[in-house]
């Protein structure tokens, strides 16, 4: 994978990116900021441009820790909660995870303009 650090203020979260359409076209646009908000399950922000996805991609649901984008809106969200109810979320398409204890993003509050930048 990719690897990529979000910027959250003076919290730096890595993140691994997949090899899948919507992931490959995503680096290709960063360094990229997107303000995020929290909510209770993720921090989310829309991107205000679509990205192409494989059909096969898009899903419901997610697993804590995951980072999406929404295909019918195009939201950019590092999911960190709910995973057990998430079925009923979706046009999602993984293109990633964090790569550290969840911890770390679900203690943030409040809303960032998030700094995603390929890692060095």
């Amino acid at each position: 994978g990719t690897r990529i650090n979000m910027h959250f203020g003076n919290t730096l979260i890595p993140g691994i990116l997949n090899d899948s359409t919507t992931a490959q076209a995503f680096i290709k646009m960063l360094p990229l900021t997107v303000h995020e908000s929290r909510y209770s399950h993720d921090f989310c922000g829309s991107m205000d441009v679509h990205l192409p996805f494989d059909k096969k991609d898009e899903r419901y649901g997610w697993l804590n820790g995951d980072i999406a984008i929404g295909t019918n809106v195009p939201w950019f969200t590092i999911l960190f909660a709910d995973e057990k109810i998430s079925e009923q979320y979706g046009n999602l398409v993984n293109i990633g995870v964090i790569d550290c204890d969840l911890s770390a993003v679900s203690q943030l509050q409040g809303s960032y303009d998030v700094l995603i930048e390929l890692a060095k």
